[in-house]
């Protein structure tokens, strides 16, 4: 039997139809289009996490909805990216491939493997941009070196082309296609069932590249404004919401991006608020460039000195840290946050890993695997960037003896305690200023709120001034060895 030609579209971190190169050049192909989705967890890819794997299973059943306007039926597959490709050569006339690039180590190397193995069999592998504002391998030093800080990198970037215009949405084929078996997604078991721990997540987020693209719309027409000063606080909806919808690619960055600098240029009044969130797409883009060009960034830090930094081992102190019950109200509220809605206020990540890195001395990538594990934006270059950062071992990163005392974060950022009562209930008739302090709190006051220490919330694991003087004692001891 003749077999049918295709060419298949390969999505991975680009979940949408509109603004996507690979799918539209597909479509121009004039021959039958399929689109192909591989849950591919072999080397050297790094496994999803338990938040992303219920975000993917409802983001694929998203896509499969845009893709029938389109006339093009969903492929999904489970497997090694490069056997899978082998069974649909097989089973179909496969003329082309495209796809849009990624900077993951893992998968660029994935890319290479199977844009070789296409090549071998004559079927031309053709791979778009789409991930990143610029290409990364473009943004240099006049010595031709990759930047290491960020001010000057987004600086060369911003000086160079505007990034390109989104795409719309291309026209549906009229090809009708049968599709040999394709994976039932249920069988994938993305999402949990025994227990069902996703009941936060499910409340909080809608999924998908229409509910993305509302998204977008209401931030700016919300928040965008006030961005620059709310952002910080973590009592209030003061940022954009727009990371796990980035990371997925059911918004492109560069839908994002243009969609906040139209509406600057038509509404002058919400510029203050515009540059900052368009710098913030800026940091994303760093983490990116950074990865790219220091794939070792997957597991060790960028300023090599940290290699022999004295990190603790301490079982008990990350299960506290990790199950929000550290004794600091705004270090287990967003532990918690965390857990029950698979996303963290970006002001709260900042004080738990500093919390983690530098008053408990656990090393960065144990904070790194928890976030990737339960975020469900685990971008994996924003979460490394993020965590060096504070870690005090990245690039650009804060130096270590910023060492955020986390009562006064809270004083300032959190004033009326609004965050914490939210995520610790155990915690909610506990007045201000004593909600930053319950240790200090008067037995009377902690009476009043229905609070005993020790039993109905934990006094501090460590206090705040002895954790410092420690933190400090460990770098120096890194710096003499």
């Amino acid at each position: 039997m003749t077999k049918q030609p295709i060419h298949i579209a390969w999505f991975r971190r680009d979940l949408r139809i509109s603004d996507n190169a690979a799918l539209t050049h597909a479509l121009n192909q004039k021959i039958p289009v399929v689109a192909l989705y591989i849950f591919d967890e072999a080397a050297p890819i790094r496994p999803l996490g338990g938040a992303s794997k219920w975000w993917l299973h409802h983001s694929l059943l998203s896509l499969e909805s845009s893709l029938k306007t389109l006339g093009i039926p969903l492929l999904l597959k489970n497997g090694r990216a490069d056997h899978i490709f082998k069974e649909l050569i097989d089973d179909y006339a496969v003329t082309s491939v495209t796809w849009q690039f990624h900077h993951d180590p893992g998968m660029r190397l994935r890319d290479k493997q199977v844009a070789d193995y296409l090549q071998q069999q004559g079927i031309q592998a053709q791979i778009f941009p789409g991930n990143t504002l610029w290409d990364p391998a473009t943004i240099l030093t006049k010595q031709k070196h990759p930047y290491a800080v960020f001010t000057p990198f987004w600086h060369t970037c911003t000086a160079q082309d505007q990034p390109q215009f989104p795409l719309s949405v291309p026209e549906a084929q009229t090809h009708t296609i049968v599709l040999s078996h394709s994976d039932r997604l249920d069988d994938w078991a993305l999402v949990p069932s025994s227990p069902d721990w996703a009941c936060g997540i499910k409340t909080m987020w809608n999924v998908g590249e229409s509910a993305a693209l509302a998204h977008v719309k209401h931030f700016i027409s919300t928040a965008l404004s006030h961005y620059h000063t709310n952002r910080d606080i973590p009592g209030i909806q003061g940022t954009s919401l727009l990371s796990p919808h980035l990371h997925f690619g059911e918004i492109s960055v560069n839908q994002a991006w243009h969609a906040v600098q139209t509406n600057s240029i038509l509404h002058p009044d919400n510029k203050l608020g515009a540059d900052c969130f368009l710098r913030e797409l800026g940091w994303r883009e760093f983490c990116a460039y950074l990865l790219y060009h220091h794939p070792h960034l997957l597991e060790q830090p960028f300023q090599r000195g940290f290699q022999t930094f004295p990190w603790k081992d301490d079982p008990v102190a990350f299960r506290a840290w990790s199950r929000g019950l550290t004794g600091y109200p705004i270090v287990d509220a967003g532990m918690r946050q965390l857990w029950q809605t698979g996303w963290m206020h970006n002001r709260v990540r900042m004080i738990v890993g500093s919390f983690l890195t530098k008053h408990l001395l656990l090393p960065w990538q144990q904070g790194e695997a928890w976030f990737f594990d339960t975020l469900v934006d685990a971008d994996l270059a924003s979460n490394i960037g993020g965590w060096q950062w504070i870690a005090g071992c990245g690039a650009d990163a804060a130096p270590y003896f910023r060492i955020f005392n986390p009562q006064l974060q809270s004083e300032r950022f959190d004033p009326q305690g609004t965050y914490i009562k939210a995520y610790l209930p155990e915690l909610a008739n506990l007045p201000a200023p004593w909600i930053h302090k319950p240790w200090e709190t008067p037995e009377s006051i902690l009476r009043q709120a229905g609070i005993e220490l020790g039993k109905t919330y934990p006094p501090p694991i460590i206090e705040h001034s002895k954790a410092r003087d420690r933190a400090m004692a460990a770098y120096q001891q890194m710096k003499r060895s």
